[in-house]
C-alpha cells in the first residue's frame, strides 16, 4: 500500500518505511556497546546473517558500499585490480571508493545480465602482471543495472572455481542475495558458496531502515572488523538498529510477494505500450521500460505521474528502471499505468 501520504514510490526498495513490528522491536532493543562486541542485539543478528548464508562469521555495516570496500580492502592490495562486471554496482554506484580507499583498478567483462564467465577469467589472468595484478573477482546477485536479474547458479559456481585455479578471491555483492533466492529456489547458502566473503542489504527489499552485513570465515571477519573501525562504522549501541534489521532478515521469505506485483507491473505496461518491456527480463523486483516506448518525454511523464501521486527516478538513457516492494501493492501499480495512460 502507498505511504501514509498517499504516494507510491516505485524508485528503489530503499525506500520502504519500517513495520510497526520493526519499530516495536527497536524501542525494546537491548544494547551495548559494539565496537567491544557487547550488544547482544547486533550479536544475534551477526550469527543469524551468518547462518542464513552458511558462513562462519558476520559484521553488521551501516551500508552495503561500506560492506562490499571492507571486503575489497581486505582481499586486494593498492596497484592491484579487481575483476568485475562492467555494469557493476561497487564499480558504477559506489562514488569511486576502490580506488580512493583500497587504491585499486577494474578489469572488466560485459557478460549479459552481470555474468562472468570462465573464459572471461582465463583472459584476463593471461594479461595479468603485464597488465596490473587481478587478486579478487566480484559478483553482484541479483543484478541491479540489469534490471533485478539473477546470475544463474552453475554460472557463479563454474566461474568462481575457475577464479579459485587462478588465485583470486571471489567476493559477493548480495545487497539483494534473498531475491535471488526467491525467484530461483536456490538456498543461499549455495549462492554465498560461491564467493570467500558475501556482503548483503537489510535496507532493500527486505524492508528494514538502515544496515547491511558481510559474512566469511571468522578470521577473515576478525579483520574486515578492524578495518570497519579504521573506515568509521563503529556504531556503539547499534542494537536499536540491528533490531529492525532482525525482523528483515526473518520476514524474508516474503519477497516473491514483490517479484508478482513486477509482473503485473511489467504485464500492463507491456500491453499498454507495445515492445517497450521484455518481460523474460523480469526475473524479480524490477521492470526496465524501453523509454522511447511511452511516446513521452520525462517531462511529460514526471508531471503526470505527480499528479497520481507516484514517485519513480529519471530513465537513464533509454532504460526506465520501475522498483517493487512492500510498500506499493496492485492498486498502486493501477495508479501508475492509468497515469501513463
Amino acid at each position: 500500500m502507498a505511504f501514509a501520504d498517499g504516494i507510491a514510490d516505485f524508485r528503489s526498495d530503499t525506500v520502504t518505511r519500517p513495520t510497526p513490528e520493526m519499530i516495536e522491536a527497536m524501542a525494546n532493543a537491548p544494547v551495548g556497546d559494539d565496537v567491544y562486541k557487547d550488544d547482544p542485539t547486533v550479536n544475534a543478528l551477526e550469527e543469524e546473517s551468518a547462518a542464513a548464508v552458511g558462513k562462519e562469521a558476520a559484521l553488521y555495516v551501516p551500508t552495503g558500499t561500506m560492506g562490499n570496500q571492507l571486503a575489497i580492502q581486505y582481499h586486494t592490495n593498492p596497484g592491484e585490480e579487481v575483476l568485475a562486471h562492467e555494469g557493476s554496482h561497487v564499480r558504477s554506484i559506489e562514488g569511486g571508493a576502490p580506488q580512493a580507499y583500497a587504491g585499486v583498478g577494474f578489469r572488466t567483462v560485459s557478460g549479459e545480465g552481470g555474468r562472468i564467465s570462465p573464459d572471461d577469467v582465463d583472459a584476463a589472468m593471461a594479461m595479468a602482471g603485464f597488465f596490473p595484478r587481478i587478486s579478487l573477482m566480484v559478483w553482484e546477485n541479483t543484478h541491479n543495472l540489469s534490471g533485478g536479474r539473477v546470475i544463474p547458479i552453475e554460472v557463479m559456481e563454474e566461474t568462481s572455481a575457475r577464479a579459485r585455479e587462478h588465485g583470486l578471491a571471489v567476493h559477493i555483492d548480495g545487497a539483494r542475495i534473498f531475491n535471488a533466492v526467491a525467484a530461483s529456489g536456490v538456498p543461499a547458502e549455495r549462492w554465498a558458496a560461491c564467493g570467500d566473503t558475501i556482503q548483503f542489504c537489510f535496507s532493500k527489499g527486505l524492508g528494514a531502515p538502515v544496515g547491511s552485513i558481510i559474512c566469511g570465515p571468522a578470521d577473515v571477519i576478525a579483520e574486515i572488523r578492524y578495518l570497519r573501525k579504521r573506515m568509521g562504522g563503529g556504531m556503539r549501541q547499534a542494537g536499536v538498529i540491528a533490531a529492525a534489521a532482525r525482523v528483515a532478515l526473518a520476514g524474508r521469505e516474503r519477497l516473491v510477494e514483490d517479484h508478482v506485483l513486477a509482473r503485473k507491473l511489467g504485464e500492463a505496461l507491456a500491453h499498454r505500450f507495445p515492445g517497450g518491456v521484455d518481460l523474460d527480463q523480469i526475473e524479480t523486483n524490477m521492470v526496465r521500460v524501453d523509454f522511447e516506448a511511452l511516446g513521452m518525454g520525462w517531462p511529460e511523464v514526471k508531471g503526470r505521474l505527480e499528479a497520481a501521486g507516484v514517485k519513480a527516478n529519471p530513465p537513464m538513457g533509454a532504460s526506465w528502471r520501475l522498483v517493487t516492494h512492500r510498500d506499493v501493492d496492485a492498486a498502486d501499480v493501477d495508479r501508475l499505468v492509468g497515469a501513463l495512460s
